[in-house]
C-alpha cells in the first residue's frame, strides 16, 4: 500500500523558512521524478518544484531563488526547503509522482505565512 506522509508546516511571518518533507512507502521514489505541489483556498493545485531522478531541480517561476527541493532515496523521502516566504505561499502542501501516473495524495502539511 503506498502511503506520503508530508510534515513540516506551520505558521510562519513573511520572510521566513520552513522544512518540508515527505516520507514515501510502498513506493521506490528512487525510480520516480518526485515533486511538491501546493493548493490555496480557492484554487487549483499546482506543482511548485520538482526533483529528476538525476538530482536535478525544477522549479515554478515564483519560487525560484526561495525554494530548494532535494531527495535522499536511502530515506525514501523528499524535502522542500523554503526560505523568504511569503503571504503567496499561503497553501496545504503535498508530495507526489511527477511525469507519471499520480499515487494516492497525502494528508499535506499546511503552511500560512501571515504576520
Amino acid at each position: 500500500q503506498v502511503q506520503l506522509v508530508e510534515s513540516g508546516g506551520g505558521l510562519v511571518q513573511p520572510g521566513g523558512s520552513l522544512i518540508l518533507s515527505c516520507a514515501a512507502s510502498g513506493l521506490n521514489i528512487e525510480i520516480y521524478y518526485m515533486g511538491w505541489y501546493r493548493q490555496a483556498p480557492g484554487k487549483q493545485r499546482e506543482l511548485v518544484a520538482t526533483i529528476t531522478t538525476y538530482y536535478s531541480p525544477i522549479y515554478l517561476d515564483s519560487v525560484k531563488g526561495r525554494f530548494t527541493i532535494s531527495r535522499d532515496n536511502a530515506k525514501n523521502t523528499v524535502y522542500l526547503a523554503m526560505n523568504n516566504l511569503k503571504p503567496e505561499d499561503t497553501a496545504v502542501y503535498y508530495c507526489n509522482k511527477v511525469n507519471s501516473a499520480v499515487v494516492p495524495w497525502g494528508q499535506g502539511t499546511h503552511v500560512t505565512v501571515s504576520s
